[in-house]
């Protein structure tokens, strides 16, 4: 394998684990990220919706990467280059994204922006190719 190709996919991967990492941190301050979405004179019912939401959302994130791995791992999407390219951006820019939402205390919010464009777009992408390779024998 050339150092180029072999750089490439560590980087992609390495990414990936770099978002995985900082949707776990965010697990574990989910407490503190969702008290500041929140009103001061919040109720148990708006703090458990919200409690809900989040988990959800970060749920779903872990399952679209766990895609995105069973894609890149299995050899399917592994030497695809906008696959690669768009793996390696989103991720690098979820781990970033997700890195100020935990620190600086983002509107709860705005994390459905981050799983949009970070995790969702990027694991459709996945399934296109995924689809396309098996069912259709259809190399890009």
């Amino acid at each position: 394998m050339s150092d180029g190709l072999h750089s490439v996919l560590t980087r992609i991967y390495l990414f990936g684990l770099l978002e995985i990492s900082a949707s776990l941190m965010s697990q574990m301050k989910l407490e503190e990220n969702i008290r500041s979405c929140l009103p001061e004179d919040y109720t148990d019912s708006q703090y458990d919706d919200k409690d809900l939401e989040m988990l959800i959302g970060l749920s779903i994130t872990l399952g679209f990467f766990l895609v995105e791995l069973i894609g890149f791992m299995g050899g399917i999407t592994m030497f695809m280059p906008f696959q690669g390219l768009l793996s390696t951006v989103a991720h690098s820019a979820a781990a970033i994204a997700l890195s100020y939402f935990l620190f600086d205390q983002w509107p709860c919010e705005w994390y459905w922006y981050v799983f949009g464009f970070c995790s969702a777009f990027p694991a459709l992408m996945e399934v296109i190719y995924i689809v396309g390779i098996l069912c259709f024998r259809k190399g890009y």
